[in-house]
């Protein structure tokens, strides 16, 4: 029965194999160089196609080894990868120099990778009267079956009026990861609410001082994993319309929650990613809610906690006590294809590699988007021997708990977070002191960005 039930798994799969690539050969058929531009067959105004043009890949640092790879596996195709910030932080590095190449009418890249998925917003949308960015990918340039192998709701934050513009990297659903041996050698239970993790926090505080249940230091970490893991609804858009409210209760909470815990110290203002971070807490991190991609960037990292093997679990999200069992995220990148791009095929082709292929899981830092993808990825992770727990379970129910009142407008709230909460909690205020400035930032932000603010 084992046998059968991987079998019925992998027979959708195959067809949906097949059926990209078909889709994708027949691209190129259509594509060969001859034919001219007003091609609208893909939902867009496609450029005179060349089959042989190189294509030009935008990454990270960390998606340029998935580029690589893509370069070595298909020697017929002139591949060039360039680096750039990934509009880390909410830079809006893409969006202007994108908007650079609108202005001289060339030089667009063919693929471009962002951490961020609010970048839709603006990519989908015509740029001093010209075409959008982002190519539309759900017209015929990627089939509906590879489309529909994506995780449920992936794909949402990319999607516009029913037309998709970008496929998701990974997922970044907030688990709550812990150290399982200090766990069971200071007698204390994991918690499971946000309740439960406050009340622990003043355990430590009192029973091990200095150890700690986590960070606000980095601009992602209170909006992404407090506010929006609490339901708040401080960062929320509807159509043109852009809403701040940090008075409702449930940003209240998230206030007072992270408040109370700055206080008694078992939350720190430390960035995860700065040196301090590691030469202060190496051996001292109790607990802390967390993106899925904590897995490969914090705790199997050499360069950073290096957590021995079967000391880190992950559980279920945490939830307001009473409330619905939701969740955060932090980030979860996006790759665009360019409607410009004169080799839509070798597009194609790319971000189904990137996705979906062996080396998009063995390369995977994170929990890949592509759901065949994840379930390997999980599946070797579990096998690994390195977690404790039902790592699987508690990754896979975040993944399908974030909550849906977080919006994604065409501006980040990691600028405003990170030039007025950061550095006024170092000065001494508190994050009660800090969210009227906060929400203000962000209501000018939207209305320089066109929004209506309500």
């Amino acid at each position: 029965m084992a046998s059968q039930h991987r079998r019925s798994r992998l027979v959708p799969r195959i067809i949906a194999l097949v059926t990209g690539l078909a889709a994708v050969a027949a691209l190129t058929a259509c594509s060969g160089g001859s034919g001219g531009g007003g091609n609208s067959q893909y939902g867009f105004d496609a450029a005179e196609q060349d089959a042989k043009a190189p294509i030009t890949v935008w990454v990270d640092s960390s998606r340029e080894p998935i580029a690589n790879a893509f370069k070595a596996a298909n020697p017929d195709l002139t591949v060039n990868v360039e680096t750039y910030d990934g509009n880390s932080g909410g830079s809006d590095s893409f969006k202007t120099k994108i908007a650079l190449f609108d202005q001289s009418g060339s030089g667009w890249p063919d693929v471009v990778f962002s951490t961020q998925q609010n970048d839709t917003s603006w990519a989908s949308k015509s740029t001093n009267g010209g075409q959008p960015f982002a190519a539309v990918l759900n017209k015929g340039l990627l089939s509906d079956d590879f489309l529909n192998g994506f995780t449920k709701g992936a794909l949402d934050p990319m999607t516009v009026d029913g037309n998709v513009y970008g496929v998701r990297n990974d997922l970044a659903p907030v688990v709550y990861w812990y150290n399982d041996a200090l766990m069971k050698q200071f007698g204390y239970d994991v918690p499971k609410t946000w309740e439960d993790y406050q009340a622990l926090s003043d355990k430590v505080a009192a029973e091990h001082p200095g150890y700690i249940l986590g960070s606000v230091g980095d601009s992602f970490e209170g909006p992404y994993i407090y506010y929006w893991g609490a339901q708040a609804p401080v960062f929320q858009v509807n159509g043109d319309t852009f809403t701040s409210n940090f008075s409702d209760p449930n940003a209240v909470k998230a206030t007072k929650l992270i408040d109370h815990m700055l206080a008694n110290k078992t939350l720190v203002n430390d960035s995860v990613f700065g040196a301090d971070f590691v030469s202060k807490y190496s051996g001292k991190v109790l607990g802390m809610p967390g993106p899925a991609w904590y897995s490969g960037a914090l705790f199997q990292n050499k360069d950073s906690l290096n957590a021995p093997t079967g000391t880190v679990g992950a559980s279920a999200p945490l939830y307001w006590s009473g409330s619905d069992k939701v969740t955060g995220n932090v980030g979860g990148g996006v790759w665009y294809g360019s409607s410009h791009s004169k080799n839509l095929a070798a597009v194609a082709k790319f971000l189904q590699y990137a996705t979906s292929s062996d080396d998009a899981v063995k390369l995977a830092s994170g929990l890949p988007a592509y759901q065949s993808a994840a379930d390997k990825w999980l599946t070797q992770q579990a096998s690994s021997g390195y977690y404790v727990g039902d790592f699987k379970s508690a990754l896979t129910t975040a993944a399908s708990s974030v909550w849906s009142g977080w919006g994604y407008p065409s501006f980040s709230p990691e600028v405003a977070y990170a030039s007025i909460v950061i550095p006024g909690i170092s000065a001494g205020k508190t994050q009660a002191d800090l969210v009227t400035q906060l929400q203000k930032e962000y209501d000018n932000q939207a209305q320089v960005q066109g929004y209506t603010v309500k």
